[in-house]
């Protein structure tokens, strides 16, 4: 049984997958790893030059989806294959910097509690990537969030729970949820709670993940000693990310929260997200109008 299992979704993003595992490989890593690159129906070449690339790699296998049914189906294909301690969700658009991969695991083998670790995302300019440690999107904190008050008072323990951006960003604690761009998960966790939702296509499935975790009592913890590169929006049209992220967050409330809360508080929330999803599409193609 090896240690790591390293999974990353190809979509038409050749150069920037290469990178990814380029960035895994160029480290002499202390621990036992397999990279499962799993292309989701990309079309465009860039499965069959990753393979020409590492022919004759043992450590690395290739997956290719039958057709594109979202990010959650890619890695759920290679999730029933791994046999290995831990499992990494790593986006195609990452790279691992120094020896990240090798602090999480000493970590994660410290405390058994732990069923999922994130790490500190870096975005090219050297700010932190906020979707690195969040608070599930209950109807008060999306408001915070939907309404601006969140950028307004970033120190408030009140306002600013949905990216946590009143925490140092280089200390270590409990979270609800790390971004799906770097999860690494106990593969006794993913026993216990089951694979990734694919109802949720693409957004919303690391949160939905993280949210049963947490509730099957695992502790999720963000770990600012590790650091990756996150370089944002490799693959998809804007509307589609755009619809997607909307409907992400309508899957989310309806399995988790609409029994919780009032009728009323329902209604707000879903005419919340149908209301800014909808203006948020009608302005994107009033700008694609005049490009």
């Amino acid at each position: 049984m090896k240690d790591l299992s390293i999974i990353i979704v190809n979509y038409r993003t050749y150069q920037l997958t290469r990178q990814t595992v380029e960035s895994v490989l160029d480290q002499d890593h202390p621990f036992s790893y397999h990279i499962y690159v799993v292309d989701n129906h990309s079309g465009d070449g860039s499965l069959e030059k990753l393979q020409e690339d590492y022919q004759g790699y043992d450590q690395i296998s290739f997956l290719e989806s039958e057709m594109n049914q979202g990010f959650a189906h890619a890695n759920n294909q290679a999730l029933e294959k791994v046999n290995s301690r831990y499992v990494l969700l790593l986006n195609s658009d990452t790279q691992i910097l120094e020896d990240c991969l090798e602090k999480c695991l000493e970590y994660m083998e410290n405390d058994e509690k732990i069923g999922v670790l994130g790490c500190k995302v870096l975005l090219p300019d050297g700010r932190l990537d906020l979707a690195c440690r969040r608070s599930f999107p209950t109807p008060s904190v999306s408001f915070y969030r939907m309404t601006g008050l969140s950028k307004l008072f970033p120190h408030s323990r009140r306002f600013a729970r949905y990216n946590l951006t009143y925490l140092d960003e280089d200390e270590t604690y409990p979270v609800d949820c790390v971004v799906g761009a770097f999860m690494m998960v106990r593969q006794e966790t993913i026993q216990e709670v089951g694979l990734l939702d694919e109802d949720f296509f693409m957004y919303g499935e690391d949160i939905d993940w993280c949210y049963r975790i947490k509730s099957a009592g695992w502790r999720i913890i963000y770990f600012s000693p590790a650091r990756i590169l996150h370089h944002k929006g490799g693959s998809g049209s804007s509307e589609k990310l755009l619809n997607e992220f909307y409907r992400s967050m309508y899957l989310f409330y309806k399995k988790h929260y609409q029994i919780k809360y009032p009728w009323y508080v329902t209604a707000l929330t879903y005419g919340g997200i149908w209301g800014i999803w909808g203006l948020k599409l009608f302005f994107l193609k009033i700008r694609n109008l005049f490009k």
